[in-house]
């Protein structure tokens, strides 16, 4: 059981505004490593307040801290000013707290009601669950908070943004008063985000406090009352979110200026290494094949960085699929390296040709999160490293120490589980186990995803070292200032099809959005027939 004391804290005084929460002076180690160093943070009844900080600033220690989840540190946590002890995560939700995790706590077999009274189903008679009071609960429940799920609905068949709202419900289903959210946009698409700042603020007029991660800048200036910033396990600032800019809060974050402008020389640099023309890419579905890209066409030169924007689902990523060859549908058109036309089937042959590919979702298809930086790093290699059927395992360590060397990749050893290490860390052993066989063409999706700005300027700063070095370079990203930032030029994407491309002169946010934006007399992806 928790432990509650009678004394209460400063942060509660009648001369200052309520607080429902505070932390004073936490302090948490790790072996030898402290990961937080009198730090404070108070939560006021009805508020959205941010906390912002790279990836290691202490963000995640302290609010598994304040969610039960640590139970071991320096300092005083209070709940309505009474100094309070978690023994674990069930005293924090019975004290009326609860955290949403960036990687979602649902079993995608039950159902949405069941999702939300896990472990504490309703019973007839204490033995037998009773699923229609379940789901009648769970739909009441939802009706309040403006959500339009099924109860019934098996959650593996939602959309990530509706798992989401599951998991907001599930938490204020323990009639939780503090809700932690931990970057909880990084998989949305932008209408789910819209409706997910929808339900916040309702909540937040409701009474309900809510500290709200991410790394989007523009998103917490948007939504958040406060911000309190981390450094290194520091406290840095908390103020008013109307009394700071972004410049201001960028560097709080990282303790310097990201804003400079790159000395990258812009513009390609002579003959195409690689010409796309007409191309087209059809999936199967349960209707025949259906149209994911159709006439897109553009050249890549040596030391050239082309952007490509455009909507989510408007096949931004389906273009680098096709060109690669990792795509499970049906191409047309012509590929050309260096003039000459290149049939692509497999990965496999696009590394061959010099074509790398950084997927979009590092997790799940860019890293084995188990294995170590140098098993990632040599993995597209193993075979041409080995002699005589065996693995070279001193190659492969020359390989990851090479990559942790030029990338500046931030770990104990090259022995080191990649899961371990931070996001902005694991996205550059993602790259540098491309960029160990030596492409010529490097396709990037979304290199700067679920990292901080600081890392964010460290790929940046790579991306223009390798185009620099001669790389051709094709990079989609949702965020228009990061496309605008890295790219030469802007290919635009709508629906399938190329609606135009934009030079460094002609681009802007506006100009961008006003060609990624569907119209009438956009054609629409048809359904062409099997073969």
């Amino acid at each position: 059981m928790q432990r509650v004391d009678s004394t209460t804290t400063g942060n509660a005084a009648a001369d200052g505004p309520t607080v429902v929460l505070s932390a004073t002076g936490i302090s948490k180690r790790f072996g030898g490593i402290a990961a937080l160093s009198d730090v404070s943070l108070d939560l006021r009844p009805g508020e959205v307040h941010a906390l912002m900080g790279e990836n290691g600033a202490g963000k995640s220690t302290l609010m598994k801290i304040l969610s039960g989840v640590y139970t071991d540190y320096e300092g005083a946590v209070a709940i309505d000013g009474r100094t309070i002890r978690f023994t674990g995560v069930r005293d924090a939700e019975d004290a009326g707290i609860a955290i949403i995790h960036q990687e979602l706590n649902l079993v995608p077999e039950l159902s949405v009601a069941d999702n939300i009274f896990l472990g504490r189903e309703k019973l007839i008679a204490g033995l037998v669950v009773d699923g229609k009071a379940s789901s009648r609960t769970a739909s009441a429940l939802l009706q309040r908070l403006g959500i339009e799920l099924d109860p019934e609905a098996r959650v593996g068949t939602l959309r990530v943004g509706e798992q989401q709202l599951v998991e907001i419900a599930k938490a204020l289903s323990k009639s939780a008063r503090i809700l932690i959210m931990d970057e909880p946009t990084s998989a949305l698409s932008p209408a789910e985000c819209q409706r997910l700042f929808r339900i916040i603020g309702q909540l937040a007029a409701s009474g309900v406090a809510i500290v709200y991660i991410s790394h989007r800048i523009d998103e917490v200036m948007h939504l958040a009352s406060r911000v309190t910033v981390l450094r290194d396990g520091r406290h840095v600032l908390t103020r008013d979110m109307a009394k700071l800019d972004e410049d201001a809060i960028i560097t709080a974050m990282v303790g310097r200026d990201l804003l400079a402008s790159s000395d990258h020389e812009r513009g390609p640099g002579g003959e195409a290494v690689l010409s796309v023309r007409d191309l087209s890419l059809s999936k199967p579905d349960r209707h025949g094949w259906r149209t994911m890209i159709d006439g897109v066409s553009f050249d890549l030169a040596a030391g050239e960085i082309l952007g490509i924007g455009g909507l989510l689902g408007s096949g931004r990523t389906e273009i680098l699929e096709a060109i690669f060859g990792s795509s499970d549908g049906r191409t047309g058109g012509e590929i050309r390296l260096d003039g000459v036309p290149v049939e692509i089937g497999s990965p496999r042959e696009a590394r061959r040709l010099g074509i790398a590919l950084v997927t979009e979702d590092r997790k799940t298809q860019g890293l084995h999160l188990q294995a170590s930086i140098t098993d990632n790093v040599a993995l597209p290699l193993v075979g041409a490293l080995a002699r005589f059927g065996l693995r070279s395992r001193s190659g492969e360590r020359g390989l990851a120490r090479d990559a942790v060397g030029a990338l500046g990749i931030r770990c104990e050893s090259i022995e080191q589980a990649a899961g371990t290490l931070s996001g902005g860390n694991q996205q550059k052993v993602v790259i540098g186990k491309w960029l160990a066989t030596r492409p010529r063409v490097l396709l990037l999706d979304e290199p700067t995803r679920g990292i901080d700005v600081g890392a964010k300027r460290e790929i940046y700063d790579l991306v223009f070292k390798l185009a620099g070095d001669g790389l051709a370079i094709a990079v989609i990203s949702s965020e228009l200032p990061e496309l605008l930032h890295l790219a030469d030029r802007i290919l635009v994407m709508v629906e399938g099809r190329q609606r135009g491309i934009l030079s460094r002169a002609e681009a802007s946010e506006e100009a961008i959005m006003r060609l990624a934006a569907p119209r009438l007399g956009t054609p629409r992806r048809a359904a062409r027939p099997a073969a």
